[in-house]
């Protein structure tokens, strides 16, 4: 199944965008429904509260006073940690429960209001965040809630802030418009992105990446979209030696595809076959035939450039996976081409000007596979000798994992 995890700050709109999945045909699960839940009088999550707070925490009839408690928590972090850890691993294993019967060609939203601040985003298939800017949800909250505007700031302060919100992003719904817009948006989301990554993911296929190999300028982004996306492989696949950002996209200041590559170093290909299935579990299945790399300079022995690739099922953002042999040549190759093009300038510039001119002669293409195959000079011819070199001369070693 297709796992999204839904956070926003307080008053952002996350509840309507909630909402909006559920009427879409997402199973949701919704952390405030279950945190309240797992307090309920009779609960060990009650008795847990008591003990740490006192039973002044508890109204006349014995439920838990929120007010009050909210009064204590949002007042003083320290109390604030306490509480979230009684009731956040409380509400993760219930979470799972409800989990475990859905649908598995389905798409659940996991609604969960502190899933930054808890390190929740590599549970996910995508994180999507609801934002809104911090002046208009004190409008909000003052307007529509009767809120005192001190308490109001008091509540946005204790959660995470917007830039650690957006950096945690896959998708940002921005919500400082109408209920119609922020609908629309939603949407068009779970038509053009999330149902059909629910199906890949479910078929185990990859996402299809129509057009021509078109160049976009550098985009500062790209590094931040590697990282998230190493945190769910390395959350799937532990037993992984390293997972790297590679390929022009790991530049800074080269013009790439808005394709991210990520190498994935094992141990054995014996191992790399092995983690297939919890790969495409989480979003990166395997592509059959793609075993080889083609960069094989000089006479070595092809069998050792072999590797098992991946590709993601989400068809909003490309990802090729390689699956490499630590110390085989063609790990060695990717890294080492890596930080080459990142220290020398001149290399950067010509690779670039390699890239430009043969995305202009293959422009026209409906794929790829051209414009791939016809680097493949520069890359023996070229690139090979110019980055031994400098190697040599900087003292450049790959990383040792013995």
């Amino acid at each position: 199944m297709l796992k999204i995890g839904l956070t926003g700050g307080i008053a952002s709109g996350k509840s309507l965008v909630a909402q909006r999945f559920r009427e879409l045909g997402a199973v949701l699960v919704d952390a405030d429904v279950i945190a309240r839940e797992v307090v309920e009088p009779g609960t060990e999550g009650l008795r847990r509260i008591v003990d740490a707070f006192g039973p002044d925490i508890l109204d006349r009839g014995g439920r838990l006073d929120r007010a009050r408690l909210g009064g204590i928590v949002f007042a003083d972090p320290a109390r604030r940690e306490v509480l979230n850890g009684i009731v956040h691993p409380l509400v993760r294993a219930r979470a799972a429960e409800l989990l475990s019967s859905a649908d598995p060609r389905g798409i659940v939203v996991q609604d969960i209001p502190l899933l930054v601040e808890t390190g929740q985003g590599s549970n996910f298939h995508l994180v999507v965040v609801v934002d809104a800017p911090e002046e208009l949800r004190v409008e909000r909250m003052t307007g529509q809630r009767g809120m005192a505007e001190a308490e109001a700031r008091s509540r946005i302060a204790a959660q995470a802030t917007r830039e650690e919100r957006l950096a945690a992003a896959d998708v940002v719904l921005d919500n400082t418009g109408s209920r119609e817009e922020i609908v629309a948006r939603v949407d068009r989301l779970w038509t053009e992105r999330l149902l059909p990554f629910a199906a890949n993911l479910a078929d185990g296929t990859r996402a299809e990446r129509p057009g021509s190999a078109r160049l976009l300028p550098p985009d500062p982004a790209w590094p931040a979209i590697a990282e998230r996306l190493a945190a769910r492989i390395r959350k799937a696949a532990p037993e992984l030696l390293a997972v790297d950002h590679i390929g022009s996209t790991a530049v800074p200041g080269l013009p790439a595809k808005d394709v991210i590559d990520l190498q994935l170093t094992v141990d054995s290909l014996a191992t790399a076959d092995g983690l297939a299935p919890a790969l495409a579990d989480a979003g990166f299945p395997a592509v059959p035939g793609a075993w080889r790399d083609t960069a094989k300079p000089g006479s070595e022995d092809p069998d050792l450039w072999q590797k098992r690739f991946h590709a993601n099922a989400d068809p909003g953002q490309a990802v090729n996976v390689h699956l490499r042999v630590a110390g085989s040549p063609g790990w060695r190759y990717a890294l080492l081409f890596r930080d080459w093009l990142r220290c020398d300038a001149e290399a950067r510039a010509d690779y670039a000007m390699e890239k430009e001119q043969l995305s202009a002669q293959f422009a026209d293409d409906a794929g790829t596979a051209r414009y791939a195959e016809a680097k493949e000079p520069w890359f023996t011819g070229q690139a090979l000798p110019r980055m031994e070199a400098w190697a040599a001369s900087s003292g450049w070693q790959p990383p040792s994992y013995s």
